[in-house]
Formats: C-alpha cells, sequence, structure tokens
C-alpha cells in the first residue's frame, strides 16, 4: 500500500472530526424526546469514544508505521480503512440528508417535525452503515463469473470455442493465510474447465513472504492447454522501504520464481505460440506499464518481436491505461486482458449500465470494451486492497469463449 504524509493524514482526521461534529449537532437536536438523561448521556459518550478512539488510532499508526512489522501492518492499515469507512459515509449521508429535511420543513412548516424528520435521519445513516457491513462481512467474498464472448475473424478455425478463464489482483496478503475462502474461487474455476488460464497481475501487496502456503492452494488451478500469468505494479516491492536494493530484488525474485511452482508460466515481455491443429495463436505478456506514477516496466515492441506475423494475439497487460496508449490503432492485437483497477470494490450496475467513482480516474475500469476489431477485457480482481470490502463489484471470474 502506498504510504501518506503526515500532513494529509491530519488532514484526514480534521474531515473526521468536522463531520462527527455536524453529526453529533444533529443526533442531539433528534434526541430531545428521550427522557431519560443517563440514556442519552450514554449515547453521547459512545459516540464521542469511537470518534477520538479511531482518529487517535489513526494518527498513533501513522507516527509508529516504520516500527511496525510488515505482517502486523498491513491488517491493521486494512481494519483501520474499513472502521474509517464505515464511519465516515454513514455519518455524512446522515449529516446531508437531515440537514435537507430540517432546512426543507423550516421554509414550508410553522411547526417542527418530532417523528418523521428524525426517523428518517436516523435510517439515511443507518441505512449505509449496515450496507457496508454486508461489503466488508460478506460481498468481499462472494466470487462471480462474468461470462464473455470474443469474436473476431481473425482467430483460426481451430480455436473456435476456446475456453479461457482470466483473473486478477488476488493480493495474497490481504486474505492474511485465510487458505479455505480461495479455495472455493478454485473450485468454482477448475469446474468451468477452461483450456487457459490467464492472471493478469498483482500477485501479492508487497512482500514475497506474503506467499507463504499459497503454493498449495494455487497449484491445484487446472486448464488443459496451460497457465499464463504477468506482474502487476504491486509485485515489484515499489511501495516499501528496503534495507537494500539486494532485499528489494531478492523479494521480486521470490516473486517471480513462485509462479513456476504453482505452474504458471510467467511472461516477462515476452510471447508464446500455442499449436493446434498446425494453426497457432499468440500469447503477450508485458511487464507493468502504467501512466505516472505508476512505473513502466513493460516493453510491447520488444514482446511483439517473434510474433508479428501471427493473426491472432491475445496480450496480458495490468494495466489498463496502455491499451488506450500503445495497443489500439498502433497494433493489430486482437484482445487484451487487465486488472488493476478493482472497479475501486465499489460501484453501481443496472442492466447494461455501470458507475463507480474510479471512472474519473481511468477511461476504461471494468468489464469489455470495443474499438473496431479491438477488444479489452478490463477484471475486476478477485482480492482487494486497502478497503477490506466489496459493494456493487464482486470479486470477478471471467469465463471468455473465443468465436469467429
Amino acid at each position: 500500500m502506498r504510504s501518506y504524509s503526515l500532513f494529509a493524514i491530519f488532514l484526514l482526521c480534521l474531515v473526521l472530526l468536522l463531520v462527527d461534529s455536524l453529526a453529533f449537532y444533529w443526533l442531539q437536536a433528534i434526541s430531545q424526546p428521550i427522557s431519560s438523561t443517563s440514556f442519552k448521556t450514554f449515547i453521547y459518550s459512545s459516540f464521542w469514544f469511537f470518534t477520538l478512539g479511531l482518529v487517535t488510532a489513526i494518527l498513533v499508526l501513522k507516527i509508529r508505521i516504520d516500527s511496525i512489522a510488515p505482517q502486523r501492518k498491513q491488517l491493521l492499515i486494512s481494519s483501520l480503512y474499513g472502521l474509517t469507512v464505515s464511519s465516515f459515509i454513514p455519518k455524512l449521508i446522515f449529516v446531508i440528508v437531515i440537514s435537507v429535511l430540517y432546512f426543507t420543513n423550516y421554509m414550508f412548516s410553522e411547526t417542527d417535525s418530532l417523528i418523521i424528520i428524525p426517523l428518517i435521519g436516523v435510517f439515511s445513516g443507518f441505512l449505509p452503515f449496515f450496507v457496508i457491513l454486508y461489503a466488508v462481512f460478506k460481498a468481499v467474498y462472494r466470487f462471480k463469473v462474468h461470462r464473455i464472448t470474443i469474436k473476431s475473424e481473425k482467430l483460426p478455425k481451430s480455436f473456435v470455442g476456446l475456453q479461457i478463464v482470466q483473473i486478477s489482483d488476488l493480493h495474497l496478503g490481504s486474505f492474511n493465510y485465510r487458505y479455505h475462502i480461495l479455495k472455493r474461487a478454485i473450485a468454482t474455476i477448475n469446474h468451468l474447465n477452461p483450456d487457459i488460464i490467464f492472471f493478469t497481475g498483482d500477485l501479492v501487496n508487497n512482500y514475497s513472504w506474503e506467499l507463504r502456503g499459497w503454493d498449495q492452494v494455487l497449484k491445484k488451478l487446472s486448464a488443459k492447454i496451460g497457465k499464463y500469468a504477468v506482474l502487476g505494479n504491486h509485485d515489484y516491492g515499489d511501495y516499501s522501504t528496503w534495507e537494500s536494493k539486494t532485499a528489494k530484488k531478492e523479494n521480486f525474485e521470490a516473486i517471480k520464481n513462485f509462479f513456476t511452482t504453482i505452474d504458471f508460466h510467467l511472461l516477462l515481455n515476452q510471447a508464446v505460440l500455442i499449436d493446434k491443429n498446425g494453426e497457432q495463436i499468440a500469447v503477450i505478456g508485458v511487464e507493468n506499464w502504467g501512466n505516472p506514477p505508476f512505473k513502466q516496466y513493460g516493453d510491447l515492441e520488444k514482446s511483439l518481436k517473434n510474433v508479428q506475423e501471427v493473426p491472432f494475439k491475445i496480450l496480458l497487460s495490468h494495466d489498463p491505461s496502455h491499451w488506450t496508449e500503445e495497443v489500439v490503432k498502433a497494433t493489430d492485437i486482437a484482445l487484451t486482458l487487465s486488472g488493476h483497477t478493482h472497479g475501486m470494490q465499489a460501484g453501481i450496475r443496472l442492466k447494461n449500465k455501470k458507475w463507480s467513482p474510479i471512472k474519473y480516474k481511468y477511461e476504461h475500469w471494468a468489464g469489455l470494451y470495443r474499438q473496431n476489431h479491438q477488444y479489452l477485457h478490463v477484471n475486476r480482481g478477485l482480492g482487494w486492497l486497502g478497503f477490506p470490502g466489496r459493494l456493487g463489484m464482486r470479486p470477478e471470474i471471467t469465463l471468455i469463449e473465443l468465436e469467429k
């Protein structure tokens, strides 16, 4: 996870205190009908105990973060992230809704609403709170299979009907060694009986020690033709402070070697040919390539060097920004598979319409996109990072069928 300055954390705490102060003001207003002084005192004390405790925990964690073991650091950060979101969002909605209600009532009525407005206000706060709880404790591991079909005239006849599973962004450190959870996803994948499995990056959050024990789980992924992978931005160790360049390199090498352990072919700016009945398709894998501040390790020109003449090409590139910048129009790559965005782990989907705040940062952020005869699919990720939940953006297993 990327770190933030003490000043940024201090500003975050000020915003939390401001919103909580406004929420407390309205809490006092709607609790006036309560006759029990001791009960109101309990409510008010609990409110500020949680608020001040959360702000103190955030500041203490930031100040002491360099002295905390990395294994505990990830768990503490994600836990505080979850607590902050589950506190801040419901209170913000509560403040906005009840402020509008009281202002509207003041404008159009001469009497105060002692029941309706408080009830609606409380409901407006509790509803998003319970939704967030669902996102954290239930939806985050409700794996969903997305089925798509890719049609291309360039596809050789021997590969018509080829079944591909794409997974991405495992972030194994976030599972905290709860192997049984991912085993459910692997059982689902194997039940799909894919010909090929593609993994499009971010195996870990930062460290190779996150991989402990996962080889026995991920080895069970089964594909008839083969399993291929590329690296994501989190696989390079760029978001950690290292004692030396050697330590960082050893961490990186251990992550790369893990793919061999689980029988995946890791593609590092290279391509492989898949043969079937004398016909071929090319699978190209680039190292991570993203717009700044993300680093550009990928070399697409080098990756294409030996497969330029192959008509149907599949590119594995972790960051979907790469498709816009170097793939579309500049190459004849038929299908690009990416991940990276997680769909921000929060969004709304109604029939064919989808929305997430991440759309304001990434043009292509979830699902299938097409420009002329070229396709991009952005996987929503199987794991999570930062906020320990998923809201309207369930963890994804993509089943792709190739057609002519």
